[in-house]
């Protein structure tokens, strides 16, 4: 007795393969087949290009909070003083830090003094947000401190301050420039508390990349801004980084501890949070339009299949009284079918490797045609970020354009499978 051949034989694979190159005008693949084929190429294509440049945003995004944010600022509940009010200050800042920087996972405690002021300098005004940080800590926050994007000389910092390029652009300052602080909250005398208004002489510009903390930030030295802001040997809040910011949350019970019962942390989760899941939202929704883009290109091999199908009738029929069976020519156009959407796919995988690995080549041919409508734009704040391949996306894409191909195909090889051989020869 003879035995069934399994499936996929390899007489099925050789049927399907005369089909996929034979020509049109001997009843081959069709026009319609060639278009589903150029289009899951190009839907796979922006698939996975889309991905990878929302991912870079998503990284760049994230880099930059990191980069020049505390991952976790450390507050005090505050306490209420004889005169009524609270006084949220760390006087024990220094033993604090230390406790702090004990804690595993922990790699940089920095004691801050914060206050807002007004900054001038000619007939120019700006609000700023002033940092007093000690210039070791500030050396070691890499989107401040990069010397391929400042301006100045940070060894410096003790002698002025340091402010964000934004900043310098709106009060048109320059090295060496003396710009004014002016605080509502200055000396206190028997009349009340008088503004305080203090000079210092601009040593360093940043540059983060960020448009908010460039138009807005400014550093001084940690003593000057205790003596501007009435902080005399107490800091307002530390900021701590630690060596994975995506795990913070774990470290935040060791560190409150750390800190003491009067402790309040504030995470680079919590502050930004609401940017995030506004970020995985448009990642979602991206996705599924794009998904809906691969389902239209893989239809098309309906198309090409049923006019496949209706060409090779005459085959199909010669093949059932060869004594196929309906699954065997099921499989034989399923073949057929699932080698476009594969070939597809993996043109497209390529296509957006490409593209990805060389987005930066291409922005600077979009900027040649633009005439460096780049530069401007992100003067003004606006990013473009680099293309991140993340293995979860790339083979997201891949499985959806797979899959989808694969069923779509099921539905013409069933009834190329069905087709009744007396039918289909009749009219030979």
């Amino acid at each position: 007795m003879a035995s069934t051949p399994k499936p996929f034989a390899p007489f099925e694979w050789m049927i399907a393969w005369r089909y996929l190159r034979a020509r049109r005008a001997e009843g081959g693949v069709s026009v319609m087949t060639w278009i589903s084929l150029i289009g899951i190429t190009l839907a796979v294509f922006a698939l996975i290009a889309t991905l990878a440049v929302r991912a870079g945003f998503r990284a760049e995004f994230v880099g930059t909070i990191l980069g020049a944010n505390a991952h976790v600022t450390i507050y005090n509940a505050g306490e209420v003083t004889q005169t009524g009010q609270i006084d949220r200050n760390i006087a024990n800042y220094s033993d604090m830090a230390a406790r702090i920087g004990a804690v595993a996972g922990v790699t940089r405690v920095a004691p801050l003094v914060r206050g807002q002021v007004m900054a001038s300098l000619r007939q120019d005004n700006s609000g700023l947000d002033v940092y007093g940080i000690a210039a070791s800590d500030l050396a070691s926050l890499p989107k401040v401190v990069n010397p391929e994007t400042g301006r100045g000389d940070i060894a410096r910092f003790d002698q002025g301050i340091a402010i964000g390029s934004g900043v310098a652009r709106a009060l048109n300052a320059g090295i060496g420039d003396r710009i004014k602080l002016i605080s509502p909250n200055g000396v206190r005398t028997a009349f009340g508390t008088s503004p305080r208004i203090n000079a210092y002489e601009v040593v360093y510009i940043f540059n983060s990349g960020s448009f908010d903390i460039d138009g807005s930030r400014a550093y001084l030295p940690l003593a000057d801004a205790q003596e501007f802001f009435n902080k005399e040997g107490v800091a307002t809040e530390l900021e701590v980084m630690v060596q994975a910011p995506e795990d913070i949350a774990t470290l935040v019970p060791a560190i409150v501890t750390a800190a003491g019962d009067r402790a309040l942390p504030w995470t680079w989760q919590e502050r930004a949070g609401g940017f995030m899941r506004a970020i995985s939202m448009q990642d979602n929704a991206l996705f599924i339009l794009l998904a809906i883009l691969v389902l239209i290109a893989t239809m098309n091999i309906i198309s090409g299949l049923i006019m496949l199908v209706k060409n090779k009738g005459r085959d199909i029929g010669v093949l059932r009284t060869m004594g196929l069976t309906e699954g065997q020519v099921l499989r034989i156009f399923f073949i057929v079918g699932a080698s476009i959407g594969t070939m597809g796919t993996l043109f497209g995988l390529l296509l957006g490797v490409l593209f990805s690995v060389n987005i930066e080549g291409i922005y600077q041919l979009v900027d040649l045609f633009m005439g460096q409508a780049r530069t401007s734009l992100e003067q003004q704040g606006f990013i473009f970020p680099t293309a991140k391949l993340e293995l979860g996306d790339v083979v997201a894409a891949v499985a959806l354009s797979l899959g989808l191909s694969f069923i779509i195909t099921i539905f013409p090889a069933r009834k190329a499978a069905r087709m009744n051989p007396v039918e289909a020869l009749r009219y030979e």
